[in-house]
């Protein structure tokens, strides 16, 4: 296998590997992805990828990075999370990598909801912070991945046409 295509296998990985870092929270999915679509646009010397279509897909990634970071912690901020709840959807949201799908999506909401309980002994308001904190979680993914797909059919319009 020569350089080039082992330079352009290089690029699917990272770029598969990114979307499912875009939803598992041990990988950075936006990151992985960005350095796919950087890669293979130096692979051709920015002909057919030229450096435009990278500069948008770096602002699309900062774009998703930030709205992530802000949605989830605008639902936790929203329902007045406890430093414990946030903390919980983290460990949750880790503890749901090995737990597959289902863990991954509901996991978050069991460690913020019993980050709180524990914060504050109140059941009621647990699951209200939980639930505010996993909804935050579900809709900073949602928009990463839509702007994660955006980023890689700039990347694939850019190559075929």
């Amino acid at each position: 296998m020569d350089a080039t295509t082992l330079g352009w296998v290089l690029v699917v990985i990272l770029i598969a590997v990114g979307v499912a870092g875009a939803v598992l929270p041990a990988l950075p999915g936006v990151v992985l992805v960005l350095g796919g679509i950087v890669l293979g646009a130096w692979l051709d010397d920015f002909t057919k990828v030229p450096w435009w279509i990278v500069a948008l897909c770096v602002v699309l990634a900062v774009l998703a990075w930030v709205t992530d970071y802000v949605a989830t912690i605008m639902g936790a901020k929203k329902a007045g999370a406890s430093k414990l709840a946030i903390v919980g959807a983290a460990l949750g949201t880790i503890a749901g990598i090995f737990m597959g799908l289902v863990g991954v999506l509901f996991m978050p909401f069991v460690g913020a909801a019993l980050g709180q309980y524990l914060s504050e002994r109140d059941g009621k308001r647990a699951a209200k912070v939980g639930l505010a904190t996993w909804l935050g979680l579900l809709v900073g993914t949602i928009v990463k991945l839509v702007l994660i797909f955006m980023m890689i059919g700039l990347f694939v319009a850019a190559l075929v046409f």
